[in-house]
């Protein structure tokens, strides 16, 4: 699978280089936030998922997946959102555990094998009965997850499920934690540590053998991380079994609907391992679209009504469904 260049997209003159893509669009993006309303939906394992509907009484909807540490909020969640909405899709944006203003029930995360997880939102909006056409759109982990869940266990995905687009993907987890260990990178790596910490800390107070708190300052890396809290949570050996097992590049070749990864050839966060070639035949069902700049979740574009280009595309890429 050739990455496909994309000549659609021009990054304002203004946003210069990859960070400035990246830090713009998660931290100085204001767009209108979609009138939601929450469903919380219980798991298998006694614990509870946040679900953040926009219903248009429409038969096709979009279930968006957001990043780690984000939530239904984050700017490029409600601009994909509103875009869905506008052109009459239903919208639900799900939140990973933790991660919808209420800590959550379980010693554990949704992490990026929680497969489990994305398929309880999608089978319980499958079996519904109100959709004919259930399209995935997911940024970062988020789409990682996507991928996994597409790929894994093919069989088990709702039949309604036709099309998915994700951005942004670390598809081989191992690669991305390393880039995000270098000081060029050193700024996210930072907030991310902290945005985890607070959880850590809230699941410490119930469960003091399982999150360790009182040296969490002393983590650096997501090395760190996943090995102290990640892995033996949720039963891998250490980091790099939970990096493997939970790379979507693993899983691309089983991936049975169209599905369009687009990943910005400048993205700051993935090294060259996150651009993956499929040895499957050219007409498969995955594309690799690789626009020269984008940063990392970005993609702005100013005017036309505030959607940005990544929101524009999904939806020409998804409408055809």
């Amino acid at each position: 699978m050739p990455i496909t260049p994309v000549k659609s997209y021009r990054r304002p003159a203004l946003l210069f280089n990859a960070h400035l893509e990246t830090i713009w669009s998660s931290l100085l993006r204001r767009p209108s936030m979609p009138a939601y309303r929450r469903e919380r939906i219980n798991t298998q394992d006694d614990d509870f998922l946040d679900l953040d509907w926009v219903r248009h009484g429409r038969d096709r909807l979009v279930v968006i997946s957001h990043g780690l540490e984000g939530d239904s909020r984050r700017a490029y969640v409600t601009g994909m959102a509103n875009a869905f909405g506008a052109e009459g899709w239903d919208v639900l944006a799900w939140n990973f555990r933790g991660c919808s203003g209420e800590i959550n029930a379980q010693p554990r995360f949704t992490h990026n094998g929680s497969t489990d997880d994305l398929h309880a939102v999608v089978q319980h909006a499958a079996e519904s009965d109100r959709y004919r056409t259930i399209a995935l759109v997911g940024f970062s982990m988020g789409g990682n997850l996507n991928l996994v869940y597409l790929g894994s266990e093919p069989d088990r995905v709702p039949e309604q499920v036709k099309a998915a687009v994700v951005f942004s993907v670390p598809c081989d987890l191992a690669a991305a934690s390393d880039r995000l260990a270098e000081p060029s990178n050193r700024i996210y790596m930072k907030r991310f540590l902290r945005l985890m910490g607070k959880k850590i800390v809230e699941q410490s107070v119930r469960f003091p053998e399982l999150f360790p708190a009182d040296d969490y300052w002393r983590l650096r890396t997501f090395h760190d991380f996943d090995s102290r809290y990640t892995a033996p949570l949720h039963g891998f050996a250490d980091a790099m079994d939970y990096w493997t097992q939970c790379s979507s590049l693993h899983y691309l070749e089983g991936i049975r609907v169209p599905t369009w990864i687009v990943n910005a050839m400048n993205d700051p966060f993935l090294p060259a391992a996150c651009y993956p070639q499929l040895s499957s035949r050219s007409d498969g069902p995955v594309r690799l679209l690789g626009p020269d700049h984008g940063g990392h979740c970005g993609f702005v574009q100013f005017g036309r009504g505030g959607r940005y280009w990544s929101e524009t595309l999904a939806l020409e890429l998804l409408e055809s469904f």
